[in-house]
């Protein structure tokens, strides 16, 4: 069940020197919601996202996370209330997984001490939730692309969060991966009441989650401003994706097991 707004994003504007990224941009989430954030590369879902996160500051507008403006938070604060999923997770060194995990406690950890022992539970309890226990003490080098982003999402539960932040999770997964990711995603909002804001590329992931009974939103981004925002059925029209992407597409209905599911085909670019 969704819950009070916990982020709320009040007419930010953004722009890199004097180049405008988006304006007048409004949209709050509540607990046990999902945020799908599409658009085309280079339509500011990154920047938007970095904005959210206190890591940009927008020109104008406010964003009010738990009720606090987001200007005013401290450092430590703001990872206490919002955990980030990036696209992928580069590491030289080898962690072990759980090392990686036991990042995410920083925030809670007193400067100049080590995780003790309610951390190294909840790490652990983290990589329960995302089916990698059995590879707590891997080296994170060693694992698989998809596999990496399962460690990264225990990592960000290990905040203890009521929001997390995902930029393009499923980014240079395989098929299979994908999969366990979304699913991933689905079972923690659904048993956490997480609120999670995601920018992702593919319109069918707002299908997916739609169909398990998962409150979900979709914003497109586009040209520097919301074309439209509400629920995948009602924005995810063959008209608006050819707006945003220019490609025109057909949206099926099939069974899945009883429930009915939406899916986008693409058939024909701009270009052919």
């Amino acid at each position: 069940m969704v819950g009070m707004d916990v982020i709320d994003v009040r007419d930010i504007t953004f722009r890199y020197n004097d180049k405008p990224v988006f304006r007048k941009i409004h949209f709050s989430i509540g607990k046990g919601e999902v945020f799908c954030l599409l658009g085309p590369n280079g339509c500011g879902k990154t920047t938007l996202l970095d904005c959210i996160l206190g890591i940009l500051k927008p020109e104008q507008g406010r964003i009010m996370v738990q009720g606090e403006d987001l200007s005013s938070c401290s450092s430590r604060h703001i990872p206490r209330s919002m955990a980030y999923v990036p696209q992928n997770h580069e590491s030289t060194f080898p962690y072990t997984v759980t090392d990686m995990v036991l990042m995410g406690r920083a925030a809670h950890i007193p400067f100049f001490s080590t995780p003790g022992a309610e951390d190294h539970q909840i790490a652990q309890m983290a990589l329960e939730q995302v089916g990698m226990a059995n590879m707590a003490e891997r080296p994170f080098t060693m694992l698989s692309g998809g596999e990496r982003q399962l460690v990264i999402i225990a990592r960000a539960l290990a905040q203890r969060t009521p929001v997390i932040v995902m930029d393009e999770p499923t980014a240079h997964l395989d098929f299979r991966h994908e999969f366990i990711v979304l699913e991933t995603i689905m079972n923690l909002v659904r048993s956490q009441n997480l609120a999670v804001i995601m920018a992702t590329h593919f319109p069918n992931h707002a299908f997916y989650f739609e169909s398990r009974d998962i409150p979900t939103r979709v914003a497109l981004l586009h040209k520097g401003h919301f074309l439209s925002v509400g629920g995948p059925r009602e924005v995810l029209t063959p008209d608006s994706i050819r707006t945003v992407y220019d490609i025109d597409t057909n949206i099926i209905t099939f069974d899945n097991n009883g429930t009915s599911q939406r899916h986008v085909i693409p058939v024909k670019g701009e270009t052919t």
